[in-house]
C-alpha cells in the first residue's frame, strides 16, 4: 500500500511576501552618523574634481599668469636685468621705441619670410606623406613611427647636424651642388640662403608631426564617400581633390594656425645656426627672428623693459592670429 509523503507549504500572505522580522529602526545616533556621511559624500562629489585639477592651476599661476602679468607691468617701466627691482615709469615708451627700431622690423620680416618658407612646403609634404600612408602598406606602423623620429629628436642635435650639412667649405650640400656644376653657397652669411637653411631645419622637424595629424583625419573620413566617388568614375586624384581635401578643411586650418604660431616663436634653430652662436641672427641680422630679437634685448643687452614690450607685442600678434582663425573657422562651418 502506497504512502503519500506530501507536505503542505507554509501559508503565504497576500502580496507574496514571506513573514520576516520587521526592519530595525535606526537610533538617533545612527541617523546623525548617516547624515554626516551623506554630507561628506556630497562635499566630496562636488569639490574633489577641483582638487584633482588644482595642481595645473597652481602651476599655471606660478609659471604662466604671474610671468605674463609681470612682463606686462615691466613693459611700462625702464628696468635693467642687473637691477630688476629698480623700475622707472615710462608708460608706452618701450612700445613706441621698438616700433621705431629698424632691427625690430627686420626681425619681423625675417620671421614672416622664414614662416612662409617653412610652413607652406612643410604642410604640402605632410599632406602627400599622409595620403601615401593612408593606403595599405607593409610595415605601415614602422613608417608612422619613423615620421615622429625628427619631432622627438633634440633641437640642438638636429641644428648642429644641419650646420655641418650647410657648411660653406666642407658641407655635404655644397659638395652635392659642386657635382652638378653649381658654385658653393655661403649658407650662413647670405640672407636668403641662410633663411632657407633655417627653414629646412623646421621642415625636417615638423613635417612628420603634421603628416600624422593629417593621417588621423583621413582615417576618420567615411569609406562610403570614396566608394560612391569610385562608382561615379572618379580617379584617385579626383577622389583626393573632391573628397579628401574638403573633408580635411578643419584639420588643414588647425595645422596652418598651429604652424603659424610656431613660426612666430622660432628661436632655437636660428640661434644654433649662427656661426657665432649669438642672438644677432648672423653678422648682418639676416635671419634674426622676433624670438632672437627678444633674447638679444633681454639677456644680451639686459634691457628687461624693452624685452617685456617685445614679448607682449608677440603675444598680441598671437591673439590676432587666434581671432583670424576663429573668424575663418566660423565661415567654414557656415558654408558647410
Amino acid at each position: 500500500m502506497a504512502t503519500r509523503h506530501d507536505t503542505a507549504a507554509p501559508p503565504v500572505k497576500e502580496g507574496g511576501a514571506a513573514p520576516g522580522r520587521p526592519p530595525a529602526v535606526p537610533t538617533q545616533a545612527e541617523q546623525r552618523r548617516r547624515a554626516r556621511l551623506s554630507r561628506r559624500w556630497q562635499r566630496d562629489l562636488r569639490w574633489s574634481p577641483y582638487a584633482f585639477v588644482s595642481p595645473f592651476f597652481l602651476l599655471f599661476l606660478a609659471f604662466g599668469l604671474f610671468p605674463l602679468l609681470y612682463t606686462g607691468w615691466a613693459s611700462l617701466h625702464q628696468v635693467e636685468m642687473t637691477a630688476p627691482t629698480d623700475m622707472n615709469w615710462v608708460g608706452l615708451r618701450n612700445y613706441t621705441r621698438i616700433f621705431d627700431d629698424d632691427f625690430f622690423w627686420n626681425a619681423a620680416r625675417n620671421t614672416l619670410t622664414i614662416g612662409i618658407i617653412s610652413t607652406v612646403p612643410q604642410l604640402l609634404m605632410a599632406m602627400g606623406i599622409a595620403h601615401i600612408l593612408n593606403y595599405k602598406l607593409r610595415a605601415s606602423t614602422f613608417y608612422r613611427v619613423a615620421m615622429l623620429a625628427p619631432y622627438a629628436t633634440s633641437i640642438a642635435a638636429a641644428s648642429l647636424v644641419f650646420v655641418l650639412l650647410f657648411g660653406r667649405d666642407y658641407g655635404m650640400i655644397n659638395w652635392g651642388l659642386d657635382l652638378v656644376g653649381i658654385s658653393p653657397v655661403d649658407w650662413q652669411n647670405d640672407k636668403w640662403p641662410s633663411q632657407f637653411a633655417v627653414s629646412s631645419i623646421i621642415i625636417w622637424r615638423w613635417t612628420g608631426y603634421n603628416a600624422l595629424i593629417y593621417l588621423a583625419a583621413m582615417q576618420a573620413i567615411p569609406q562610403d564617400l570614396y566608394e560612391s566617388a569610385a562608382l561615379d568614375g572618379a580617379s584617385r586624384w579626383q577622389q583626393f581633390f573632391h573628397v579628401t581635401l574638403p573633408s580635411l578643411r578643419p584639420t588643414i586650418l588647425f595645422t596652418v594656425v598651429v604652424s603659424t604660431i610656431g613660426a612666430s616663436q622660432v628661436f632655437g634653430e636660428p640661434l644654433l645656426f649662427d656661426p657665432n652662436k649669438g642672438a644677432s641672427g648672423g653678422a648682418e641680422h639676416q635671419f634674426q627672428t622676433l624670438g632672437l630679437y627678444l633674447y638679444e634685448q633681454g639677456w644680451v643687452n639686459q634691457h628687461l623693459g624693452r624685452a617685456s614690450a617685445i614679448a607682449w607685442t608677440m603675444f598680441l600678434i598671437l591673439i590676432v592670429i587666434g581671432i583670424v582663425n576663429y573668424v575663418i573657422s566660423r565661415r567654414l562651418r557656415a558654408s558647410s
